[in-house]
C-alpha cells in the first residue's frame, strides 16, 4: 500500500518511520515549502496513493481535505482547529465518495479515555452538586487552544446529559505530548480523570492503523468506530 503525508512535521516524520510496520510504502511528503498554495496535491504525485495522511495545519487542513478527495484518495485526519467546518469536510467525503478518517486524537488510550468521560458525565447529569472542568496542556508549538482533544470531551460531556457549566481552561509550554484532565467537585469529594501521553508514538501508530482499516472503503467515520464499532 502507498501512503502520502501531508504535513511533513514531527507527526508526519514519526509516520514516515512507523509506515512499514503496518505495509505502507510511503510515497509523497507534503509541508509547507513544497505544498504551498496547495501545490503538491496533483494527480501525478498522488498517482497510485492508496491513502493519505493528513497533519497539517487548521488553516491549511480543509483546503488539503478538498483537493485529496477531489483526487479520489482516501483520508486519515488528525489536524485539529476546524472543527466548525466538519459538517462540510463530511459532505465533501460523500461527494467524492471516498473514505476518511478523522479523530483529534489518534491515541486508542484517549478514545478510551473519551468514553470513559462520557460516562462519568451521564452518571453525574442528574447530580446538581457537582460543577465540573476540562483542562488541558500541551507544548508551546500547538496552534489551537484549546485543543480539539478537549472540545471533543466537552461536547460528549453535554451529549450524555450534563447540563451544569464546565469551566474550560488550557495550557501550552515545552515540548509537552499533551495532558487532559476532567473533574467533578462537591462539597463532599471530587472526581478527577486524567490521560497524560508519554509521547506522539501513540498517535501515529493509532493514525496508521486507520490508514490500514480505510484502504478501499468509503464513507466518513472517527477513530472509535473503527475501535468499538458505531454506537
Amino acid at each position: 500500500m502507498k501512503l502520502a503525508i501531508v504535513g511533513y512535521g514531527k507527526m508526519g516524520r514519526l509516520i514516515e518511520q512507523l509506515a512499514p510496520e503496518y505495509g505502507f510504502e510511503v510515497g509523497p511528503k507534503l509541508d509547507e515549502f513544497n505544498n504551498a498554495n496547495f501545490a503538491g496535491i496533483t494527480p501525478e504525485n498522488f498517482r497510485g496513493v492508496d491513502v493519505a495522511v493528513e497533519f497539517s495545519t487548521p488553516e491549511a487542513a480543509v483546503g488539503n481535505i478538498e483537493r485529496i478527495a477531489a483526487l479520489g484518495v482516501n483520508l486519515v485526519v488528525g489536524t485539529t482547529g476546524w472543527l466548525d467546518r466538519l459538517d462540510y469536510v463530511r459532505s465533501v467525503v460523500e461527494r467524492a465518495g471516498i473514505g476518511m478518517v478523522w479523530s483529534p486524537n489518534y491515541s486508542v488510550g484517549m478514545n478510551v479515555f473519551f468514553r470513559l468521560v462520557e460516562e462519568a458525565a451521564r452518571l453525574l447529569a442528574g447530580q446538581p452538586e457537582y460543577g465540573a472542568w476540562a483542562w488541558e496542556i500541551h507544548h508551546a508549538a500547538k496552534k489551537d487552544a484549546p485543543s480539539g482533544t478537549l472540545l471533543k470531551l466537552v461536547e460528549q460531556m453535554k451529549r450524555a446529559g450534563y447540563q451544569a457549566p464546565i469551566s474550560t481552561g488550557c495550557n501550552r509550554a515545552g515540548a509537552h505530548p499533551g495532558t487532559h484532565e476532567i473533574g467533578f467537585d462537591s462539597s463532599a469529594d471530587t472526581i478527577t480523570l486524567r490521560h497524560t501521553a508519554r509521547s506522539r508514538e501513540g498517535f501515529a501508530r493509532g493514525a496508521l492503523r486507520a490508514a490500514q482499516w480505510i484502504v478501499g472503503k468509503k464513507g466518513f467515520y472517527e477513530f472509535g468506530e473503527i475501535l468499538w464499532g458505531r454506537v
